[in-house]
């Protein structure tokens, strides 16, 4: 049987700009893509540490090495510049994936990649 499990990670990004007036999305730097296994158009789980706030949404990609992690469309109005965020998509296998995970700081620079 297939199951849903967490692939991806990268935890306590810092979002650098919110822009309502785009079409919608979540702008990430392609060498952070790269370092989780993300793609573009890929659906994710973004959650606010800072307030709580909870969408999904799907990726486009960044600059990179830009460090730049921009908030696009309506999800503006709940995640906002300057918000810490965790961003999680997932996978489906019958057997357990190892996710791989990054904790970032507030400059979205790698600081490890053994978050749990």
């Amino acid at each position: 049987m297939f199951r849903q499990q967490l692939k991806s990670k990268l935890h306590r990004a810092a979002i650098t700009d919110a822009n309502v007036d785009y079409e919608g999305s979540i702008t990430i730097p392609t060498d952070l893509m790269r370092a989780v296994d993300l793609w573009v158009g890929e659906k994710v789980l973004v959650t606010s540490i800072t307030n709580g706030a909870r969408l999904e949404t799907y990726i486009i990609e960044g600059a990179e090495s830009s460090q730049q992690i921009v908030i696009n469309g309506a999800a503006a109005h709940l995640i906002g510049k300057g918000h810490r965020v965790t961003i999680m998509a997932w996978g489906l296998d019958e057997k357990p994936i190892v996710p791989k995970r990054l904790l970032l700081n507030e400059r979205n620079e790698i600081v490890n990649d053994t978050v749990k």
